[in-house]
């Protein structure tokens, strides 16, 4: 694996040829300039998806959320997102960060200096607002080295993310893992990807610290 690359923006190189990437990062952007969210999500397809599930509408639209996740990115897709033009005309009391599943040719190191890399950019253009860098949830059936990997890089999140003024490593302590190791397919329907029911076991706690939050800032 790679140590070095996870903290430098990076483009999705469109392969497919249907422009879906760039489409939907230019979409943000305009997102930001036209709507006013309390709270911002950013992220992966963990993120993405998040916004087709019923907990979205049930938990978060409630709290004005608006949704930046793109599924397959990686910390450097993300970075880039960012720095070109996401987060400019956008002014979130809260946001929420959700990154860093998908980097498999990264060290666990290089990992969480992307993502830390990614909350210093965030916290140059929104000052004022408050940053929640999620957990990364398990992945796979049984154990195997990502796992391994996903909670390696948790653990030096939540070491270096309370140093960044106004942000918070959140971790919900939702333990997913069954006693024999595996994911239950009723809370990850491919052992990557939250069910309703993981969904829901995983955002409930970040929405009521959302909701605690909110209350702050007003």
């Amino acid at each position: 694996m790679s140590s070095e690359g996870a903290d430098v923006a990076a483009e999705v190189v469109d392969v497919q040829g249907d422009r879906r990437w760039m489409d939907l990062h230019e979409q943000f952007v305009k997102d930001s300039k036209n709507k006013e969210p309390d709270v911002l999500f950013i992220g992966d397809s963990l993120i993405a998806r998040l916004q087709q599930s019923i907990v979205w509408s049930e938990l978060f639209e409630p709290l004005h959320c608006l949704n930046f996740g793109i599924g397959s990115d990686t910390t450097q897709n993300v970075l880039w997102r960012l720095e070109n033009g996401e987060i400019e005309d956008i002014k979130p009391k809260v946001v929420v960060l959700l990154i860093g599943t998908n980097n498999h040719a990264h060290t666990a190191e290089a990992v969480a200096k992307g993502i830390q890399a990614i909350s210093l950019y965030i916290r140059s253009k929104q000052p004022t607002a408050h940053l929640l860098v999620l957990a990364i949830p398990p992945r796979g059936k049984n154990d195997n080295p990502l796992r391994a990997k996903m909670k390696k890089i948790n653990q030096l999140l939540a070491e270096a993310i309370p140093t960044i003024p106004k942000a918070e490593y959140f971790d919900p302590k939702i333990e997913f893992i069954q006693a024999d190791g595996s994911l239950d397919r009723s809370d990850f329907c491919d052992f990557l990807h939250f069910t309703s029911k993981g969904y829901r076991k995983y955002c409930k706690p970040l929405a009521d610290r959302l909701s605690q939050l909110l209350v702050v800032e007003d």
